[in-house]
């Protein structure tokens, strides 16, 4: 996993090259919304880019995390398909549906059933490395999802350049970065976190809470502002002794969030000594968003390190799977 993280800027341009040698067909037919399914680690790529281009793209984005595609998907939606083995049987099973429903598919997966059964039906599709987990390469399903955007003409975002820019802005700063995530590891050890992103953030917010759960073996929770603020702010009079808050903070937030957020931290501070503010760097909403991936990313290994667990294992993960294939879905 060390190596992994390490490699991030060079996977984010390696994932560029592979998405722009990518032969794509294009699209005959009118396109009224677009719905991406994955799971997991293939899937947060779906809700990274679903909220950086809210404000650019020209129809309607959703994502999908279940067996099931909603009863609007038809001939004119383009369902794009993430699964990094090309085996996650909730996946499959959408894949399977947006056929039936003649919609426009586009793939990305490092092969597996989903790849085989791209190739043999002449659906789009861009394989990427395989034999990692999932949530380790985030960076080849991020960009190809931009690329499948571009290609479909549903956003104009420069996001080469905002990659491009944001790999350059990890490198010079990755010392700062692993010193900074040493020291929220050390402070989040023995805690329950709870992390807060103001709404555009909400899905690394997510990522993050993911990875914790994943490589650091840890329980915790996410929420987003200001709807939080509606809701479960009030819990937080019930709060425990032992929990950490996370904080996602940027110069770029609306104004109004930023003036929530310092409210909120008094709250917190009644409750919790240990309130922690992670700020971003960068110019570019992208760029931001893949320098706190990465600075998190560490935090999360940094943590399994303190713990001497294996950041990798996932074998309740694979319990379950297992057991499931002993039925049929």
């Amino acid at each position: 996993m060390k190596s992994l993280i390490e490699s991030f800027a060079d996977h984010l341009r390696d994932a560029l090259e592979i998405g722009n040698k990518a032969k794509l067909k294009p699209c005959t037919d009118r396109l009224d919304n677009v719905l991406i399914a994955g799971m997991g680690g293939s899937g947060i790529g779906g809700s990274i880019i679903s909220e950086i281009t809210d404000q650019s793209v020209n129809i309607p984005v959703f994502t999908n995390k279940s067996y099931k595609l909603p009863n609007w998907v038809g001939p004119h939606t383009l369902v794009i398909i993430s699964s990094y083995s090309g085996n996650t049987e909730e996946t499959v099973a959408v894949m399977k549906e947006a056929i039936k429903r003649n919609s426009e598919i586009a793939v990305v997966t490092s092969g597996g059933y989903i790849g085989d059964m791209a190739y043999e039906k002449g659906i789009n599709h861009i394989l990427i490395p395989g034999g990692n987990p999932p949530r380790s390469m985030l960076s080849y399903s991020l960009v190809q999802l931009f690329i499948l955007f571009r290609h479909y003409k549903i956003t104009d975002i420069d996001f080469e350049t905002e990659i491009r820019v944001g790999t350059g802005l990890i490198e010079r700063e990755e010392a700062n970065i692993r010193n900074e995530a040493r020291t929220i590891a050390k402070k989040l050890k023995g805690k329950i976190p709870i992390i807060y992103a103001v709404s555009g953030y909400g899905a690394l917010a997510e990522r993050f809470r993911q990875q914790l759960n994943e490589n650091s073996k840890m329980l915790c929770w996410h929420h987003v502002i200001p709807e939080m603020n509606h809701n479960e702010l009030v819990g937080w009079a019930g709060a425990p002794d032992n929990i950490s808050v996370v904080v996602f903070r940027s110069t770029h937030d609306e104004k109004r969030n930023q003036q929530r957020i310092e409210i909120n931290k008094e709250i917190f501070a009644k409750h919790t000594k240990s309130v922690l503010e992670i700020w971003t760097k960068g110019d570019f909403i992208l760029e931001r968003i893949l320098y706190l991936i990465h600075l998190t990313d560490w935090v999360s290994l940094f943590i399994a390190e303190s713990k001497k667990i294996d950041p990798v294992e996932v074998d309740v993960i694979d319990f379950l799977k297992g057991e499931l294939s002993k039925t049929h879905f």
